[in-house]
């Protein structure tokens, strides 16, 4: 199983990720470059604007850089979210040591969250207990949402009850290992500035969007952050999509990561699933919802990601647990 930073169950990351931007890990698909119409419209999406009310930035944040919907909404044949059930799971992931199912997030009474206060939601995001007590399992990636700031989990919590309830029963997540928490209760977490652009962008792919998950190599089922950004993680069966993925190296190394991309070519990745060789990459990531996202977050990760000290590719890909 996965572990997360403080040695605990935490995550397969299939959620919103930088999961897929280099073909050199093995991850692009062997087909024809993507035709320059179908980049553009998939670049064409409509923007989601940032706000300083809170439900506008949770909705940002929601439908943006956080990606929730990766998971918590089924995705189509295509690898598209399907938008008649969103939010309302539920998405498979079946591994050795468990079976879990995105659960119905929305505000339906009875098969969703609508029982759920705001601060409950809060309390799920940041430390994985239910309001019941009982402890949420991986593939949420509590390690990284526990540095999440209080403002921007309290907005996130804030949309998610203002959604439209759906009513969809998810069949309840087994688990062949105890589930008993991540590490001391976190209840309170100062915003993160953005007048440090590289600072700011490693908080949008940490506890935001969770990207680091994927990117970094896992030993032993854990996150080596020696390794931070290499890569080399074996997902099988992405959104039983019959495609197997290897998370991309990240690093600034000019062979294995991205230190020869520009700019544009990274943002281009990233937004449309188009690598730098006009190919494909697999839709583990929502590209789509990325490329929603604020040019100044999305600019703020890509410096962040060129802060990335320079690691050669993996010798092989990391097994997964």
């Amino acid at each position: 199983m996965r572990i997360s930073q403080n040695g605990l169950p935490a995550s397969l990351m299939i959620g919103a990720t930088l999961a897929l931007l280099s073909g050199v890990t093995g991850c692009a698909r062997d087909e024809a470059p993507v035709p320059e119409t179908e980049v553009a419209a998939v670049a064409a999406v409509e923007p989601v604007l940032d706000g300083a009310d809170q439900l506008t930035h949770g909705r940002y944040l929601v439908e943006t850089v956080a990606g929730c919907g990766n998971c918590h909404t089924p995705h189509l044949p295509d690898g598209l979210l399907d938008p008649s059930k969103k939010f309302s799971g539920p998405f498979v992931i079946k591994e050795p040591v468990f079976e879990a199912h995105a659960s119905n997030i929305t505000p339906d009474v009875e098969t969703g969250i609508g029982a759920w206060s705001k601060d409950d939601i809060v309390h799920a995001i940041r430390n994985g207990q239910r309001p019941d007590g009982t402890y949420l399992g991986p593939p949420m990636s509590f390690g990284w949402y526990r540095g999440m700031s209080d403002t921007d989990v309290q907005a996130i919590a804030a949309y998610i009850k203002s959604v439209p309830a759906v009513r969809n029963t998810v069949p309840k997540s087994t688990y062949q290992f105890p589930l008993t928490g991540y590490g001391p209760p976190v209840t309170h977490v100062p915003d993160m500035p953005k007048t440090d652009q590289v600072k700011y962008g490693e908080y949008l792919a940490g506890p935001i969007g969770h990207c680091m998950d994927c990117h970094t190599t896992y030993v032993a089922g854990r996150p080596d952050m020696k390794q931070l950004g290499r890569g080399g993680n074996v997902y099988t069966n992405v959104f039983n999509l019959g495609v197997t993925a290897v998370s991309a190296n990240i690093t600034s190394d000019t062979t294995a990561g991205l230190g020869s991309w520009t700019d544009d070519e990274i943002k281009r990745a990233i937004t449309t699933g188009v690598s730098r060789n006009g190919r494909m990459l697999a839709k583990m990531m929502p590209f789509a919802l990325y490329a929603k996202m604020e040019p100044s977050d999305l600019n703020a990760i890509v410096a962040y990601l060129r802060t990335l000290p320079p690691l050669s590719a993996a010798t092989a890909p990391a097994a997964k647990p």
